[in-house]
């Protein structure tokens, strides 16, 4: 009686796997293989890069085949050193800051030039292990193996974007209070804001602030697609419930950011220009949120501050308000209506028109010499005249005061 039965043969999935481990010893120039087509297939993209990204990448791809063909031949010991393989490349491709696109499509390359050396091994001294049936079930595996190592680097790789992004932000914030406490002017402080904001010390910035009593950013959002489009970077911040933006790169005209931001409707919006670059940011953001702050508390609209200016004065020593009211039209404001309303909306005529009875008589729709009369009131009982430059401005500054607090 004969004891020696003849040997089964293995099961499908040894015999693959017993393939992918006689590419072992050809796993270094699969590799090169890999990167040689990655460099030429993307030359302009490595080449921004520089050379230290391709030294990693040719290192790292011949890591990630050893550990492949490792996994893939069935040596289950190696799939966690496998995993920390793919996901700290994910972690390294986001701080070097490579697209996902060509990290996935690296990943896409080095398993179809996998499979195709399984293929071309198989068609020489693999020709008794392997067949098409088997070459089949290779590729499914290699493939189902890339849909875990794609999914391990992914979530690595947006783990570590949004840790960068945190740091970014907090570093960008952290620069613009800086900024807004004076600090633009000293040269260490403005290198760093360079490289936090890739805004230069003397970039053209502009600032603009948001009064609203809701969360402005959702509205502003379509002004942002707008400077973005032109080139205009803006970086977001909240200081002490003001909404505030720092605009650098190719400003716009001033006209043309009031219509941006008018269109949004975000609220009471300021804007200034900053003199002398980011050294001047703290001031154009008082001068913007002063200019912001000239509009009703209710109201919906953009105030420059270079047009302006007289409001923003006022605005920045409200104490000075009601000396200004009182030394200017105390007189007429204790007229009592309707004459006082009637001299001052005659006031405000004359001043519009640089002083002209002719001119404030057409827009009141009365006599020219019922105007004339008016003044002589309003001369009499401030004891000031339109005649006089310094009685002329303080007059023009009160009535903007009073329109302001009505």
């Amino acid at each position: 009686m004969r004891t020696d039965q003849p040997v089964p043969p293995p099961e499908p999935r040894v015999r693959v796997e017993n393939a992918w481990s006689l590419l072992a010893d050809q796993s270094d120039a699969i590799a090169d293989d890999i990167t040689l087509t990655l460099f030429e297939r993307d030359t302009d993209i490595y080449e921004r890069f520089g050379p230290e990204l391709r030294v990693d990448v040719r290192q790292s791809t011949r890591m990630h085949i050893r550990r492949g063909l490792d996994v893939l031949s069935g040596d289950r010991s190696q799939l966690d050193s496998a995993r920390e393989t793919w996901r700290e490349t994910g972690r390294r491709r986001a701080r070097q800051g490579v697209p996902l696109e060509l990290v996935i499509n690296a990943y896409i390359t080095g398993a179809r030039k996998l499979w195709e050396a399984l293929v071309e091994r198989s068609r020489t001294d693999l020709v008794d292990v392997i067949d098409a049936e088997m070459l089949i079930r290779a590729g499914k595996a290699v493939w189902a193996n890339l849909d875990v190592q794609n999914g391990v680097l992914i979530e690595a790789y947006h783990r570590e974007s949004g840790r960068l992004q945190r740091q970014d932000l907090q570093r960008q914030q952290a620069v613009i209070d800086g900024l807004l406490e004076g600090r633009g002017a000293d040269p260490d402080f403005a290198r760093d804001a360079h490289q936090a904001l890739g805004v230069g010390p003397e970039d053209p910035v502009a600032c603009v602030v948001v009064l609203s009593e809701d969360s402005p950013a959702d509205a502003l959002a379509p002004a942002e697609d707008r400077l973005d489009r032109a080139g205009v970077h803006a970086f977001w911040h909240l200081r002490g419930g003001v909404y505030l933006g720092l605009l650098a790169g190719p400003l716009p005209a001033e006209e043309e950011l009031v219509e941006i931001f008018a269109a949004a409707g975000a609220g009471r919006v300021g804007l200034g220009r900053c003199a002398g670059g980011v050294a001047g940011f703290a001031t154009a953001f008082q001068l913007a949120t002063r200019a912001a702050e000239t509009l009703p508390r209710q109201a919906r609209g953009v105030v420059p501050v270079s047009g302006a200016l007289p409001e923003v004065l006022l605005a920045g020593s409200p104490q000075m308000v009601p000396l200004l009211l009182a030394e200017a039209l105390g007189p007429l404001l204790a007229q009592p209506d309707p004459q006082g309303r009637t001299l001052l909306d005659t006031l405000a005529a004359l001043l519009r028109h640089d002083g002209s009875p002719t001119h404030a008589a057409e827009e009141l729709y009365c006599h020219r010499n019922t105007v004339i009369y008016r003044l002589r009131q309003i001369e009499d009982l401030t004891g000031r005249t339109l005649a006089d430059p310094r009685d002329k401005l303080l007059l023009t500054l009160a009535m903007i005061a009073r329109g302001a607090g009505e």
